[in-house]
């Protein structure tokens, strides 16, 4: 089982950037699949970027390619979300999620651990 804890949410003008990190605890997270998904006030919660065990393939919804980037330091079991040119529209609360899931990109409902989430609000 591995814990997950996000933080580097906050609130930035359009066109700024935001960098969130996942600190995973308990089993190593090199064990698994990495994703972020975000959710904002009455949608559900939609699959942003992922990452494979080794770090070498990403995947990314297309609202975000060319924008955001994902990476991960298996060294100090973090992942990261560089988030660039922010817009209104990415305003949500971002949750970091792990997957054993041998499938790739993995779907939503692979993901078996969920952190809390962290806040990004990005001001017109």
């Amino acid at each position: 089982q591995v814990q997950l804890v996000e933080s580097g949410g906050g609130l930035v003008q359009a066109g700024g950037s935001l960098r969130l990190s996942c600190a995973a605890s308990g089993r190593t997270s090199s064990n698994y699949v990495m994703g972020w998904f975000r959710q904002a006030p009455g949608k559900e919660r939609e699959f942003v970027a992922s990452i494979d065990r080794g770090g070498s393939s990403t995947y990314y919804t297309d609202s975000v390619k060319g924008r955001f980037t994902i990476s991960r330091d298996n060294a100090k079991n973090t992942v990261y979300l560089q988030m660039n040119s922010l817009r209104p529209e990415d305003t949500a609360v971002y949750y970091c999620a792990a997957t054993v899931s041998r499938t790739w990109p993995p779907p939503k409902y692979h993901y078996d651990y969920w952190g809390q989430g962290t806040q990004v609000t990005v001001s017109s």
